[in-house]
């Protein structure tokens, strides 16, 4: 190739991640010009999910669409709701889905881990339902799951069942232990039960119904070797996988994923660490960027 066409070449390629870069950085500070015809707009709504009614809303992107989806998972019990990164998320041209499991935060029902992966299932399926994407101007073939510590393991046992999810991205994703549990003998778990429960206790139970800290230990345990992380890589191994990190512990445990899907041959599986707390309190726009450039990314 002559030497002035690949100078060319590179002016081009800066150029266009310049582009992208500063896209993404709009997406942080600017609002999108309004679209008068199909405004930026807030739906509201219930989703069902085994005989109760989620309370959910959609912050749905302007523009006529059908605009990509993100279903954004929290966590235990869900103080952190994140909804930053969902403005932030809508104002880059997404629809964002945001709900609240069986259970938690007035939602009907009992709370459990296996019924928020089952009401994640469920709210998958709601964005799919054709009417569903048409009223909210989104492309139900196109879902991509964020969540923040338990709503990364949601993500994490929703995206593995579900090969039709185009990308998962988890922030501090929590195992509750479950890497450290795999060789527990049958005489230490008692005492296993007793320390996950006085932990989520810690974490805070007011916002749950229908369970207790040993309720929640018990599923746990028993589910060990079904919901361990590096289990799920083989069922993850073809999709782009975003690992974000920070300082509050959960790193190794995500780490270990990140190493389990590179041998499994995703190459797509990529993860970044913020020295910060569970919450990223101090790390906000840094979120929001890491995020965005992960969905970016898939645009391309």
């Amino acid at each position: 190739m002559p030497f002035d066409r690949r100078i060319l070449i590179a002016a081009l390629l800066c150029a266009s991640l310049a582009t992208f870069a500063l896209g993404q950085n709009a997406a942080i500070t600017t609002d999108p010009a309004p679209d008068k015809a199909n405004p930026a707009a807030m739906e509201t709504f219930q989703i069902p999910s085994h005989g109760a009614m989620l309370n959910a809303l959609v912050y749905v992107a302007e523009g006529a669409g059908p605009h990509p989806v993100v279903i954004l998972l929290h966590g235990f019990p869900g103080n952190e709701k994140n909804l930053d990164l969902a403005q932030t998320i809508r104002r880059a041209g997404w629809d964002v889905l945001y709900f609240d499991y069986r259970g938690s935060w007035g939602s009907p029902g009992e709370f459990s881990f296996t019924h928020s992966i089952e009401d994640t299932q469920s709210a998958i399926a709601y964005m799919r339902d054709p009417a569903n994407a048409k009223r909210l101007r989104s492309n139900p073939s196109y879902i991509v799951l964020i969540g923040h510590s338990m709503g990364g393991f949601m993500a994490l046992q929703a995206a593995a069942q579900d090969p039709a999810i185009r990308a998962v991205a988890t922030i501090s994703a929590a195992d509750f232990g479950i890497s450290r549990l795999q060789s527990l003998p049958p005489d230490k778990q008692d005492a296993a039960v007793k320390g996950i429960a006085a932990h989520l206790a810690a974490e805070g139970m007011a916002p749950l119904a229908g369970c207790t800290p040993e309720s929640l230990a018990r599923e746990i345990v028993a589910n060990t070797a079904k919901w361990t992380f590096v289990g799920l890589s083989p069922k993850l191994a073809t999709r782009p996988i975003l690992i974000i990190t920070s300082d509050d512990g959960l790193a190794p445990v995500n780490d270990a994923l990140v190493d389990a899907l590179h041998q499994a041959g995703n190459q797509q599986a990529s993860t970044i660490h913020m020295a910060t707390d569970h919450s990223y309190s101090d790390h906000r726009i840094a979120l929001e960027s890491a995020i965005l450039g992960g969905l970016g990314y898939l645009e391309q």
